[in-house]
Formats: C-alpha cells, structure tokens, sequence
C-alpha cells in the first residue's frame, strides 16, 4: 500500500514509545541488510530522544485505519544547530525552515518520505524543508529525490559525522 493513502498523521504521544522504538529497530534492521553499517548506532534514536521529540510536539506517527502506527518521523521548525555551517556546496534557500529528521517505517507501506513531506507542507506552508541521511543510506537518498529535494552540500553532526543535506 502506498503512505500517501494513509489518511492519519498525528502527533506522537507517551504511549507511543513502545511502538516506536520496535520501528527504529526495523529501520536499523533494514538500514544494516541495505549496506549502511554506520547510520544509527548505538540505540539511535534512543528512548529519551523519542521521549523529548513527544514532549516537544515534533515526533508525529502515521497509523493505519487500525490505528496501528506504521511510520513515524520528527519534524522540527526553526534552526538546526548541525546545519548552520555546510561543506562543498550552499543551501539553495535561505531563511525560515523545518527540518526532517528520524523519518522511519515499519515496511508495510510505501512512499512514507512523501507523506511526511506533504504533512510538513500543511503544517508549516511558510517554511521550506531541508533534510539530511548518511551517504550509505541509498533508499532514503532516492525517496528524497523523488520528494523533489535537492543536495545543497554536506552537513556535520555534532560527533563530527558527515551527512548529505538537502533542501526544498
């Protein structure tokens, strides 16, 4: 089934977690058998994460007409710390943003990025979105391609770690 078709994105509660968590599990499952070792180790994204994004009203879940969540991704509006300085290139729009970060599915559905994109574009119509994903992580460097961003240069985390950004 296509995402697109999934009427519900909603704002992640406490009680969320538990499902949540079993999702980025699938993701860094299906990140490892795709060939990206290196992109969300250690637990990433862990509890606490997951807990501050809910407690700041930016991680949102897509749930199915069983109400059973299928994706979930967090979307921040304002500044990113790790994008105020990119490498070998230039964001191509300036001003006002909101960022796509921890976008992850449980499988069962596609076109995901594209529904939390759309989503985004509901929510904040005034601001353009940027987003980044790990060199190695090839389906997500087509979806956003498909979503119609574009690579602006590379983007450092705060370990120092290197990340391909985009803009929208």
């Amino acid at each position: 089934r296509d995402a697109r078709d999934l009427t519900v994105v909603r704002r992640a509660v406490t009680a969320d977690i538990p499902a949540i968590e079993v999702i980025f599990s699938q993701a860094r499952d299906f990140m490892r058998a795709n060939g990206n070792m290196s992109q969300w180790t250690g637990g990433y994204p862990t509890s606490d994460i997951i807990a501050r994004d809910i407690d700041r009203g930016q991680c949102f879940v897509g749930v199915d007409e069983r109400s059973e969540i299928r994706f979930v991704f967090t979307l921040i509006p304002g500044e990113d710390p790790t994008y105020a300085q990119i490498y070998d290139g230039a964001w191509l729009i300036e001003g006002a943003y909101a960022t796509l970060h921890r976008v992850a599915s449980d499988g069962s559905l596609r076109r995901v990025l594209e529904r939390c994109v759309d989503f985004a574009k509901r929510l904040h119509p005034e601001l353009s979105l940027r987003i980044d994903t790990h060199a190695d992580n090839h389906p997500m460097l087509r979806a956003i391609a498909r979503c119609g961003f574009r690579r602006c240069g590379t983007i450092r985390l705060e370990d120092g770690s290197p990340r391909t950004a985009f803009a929208m």
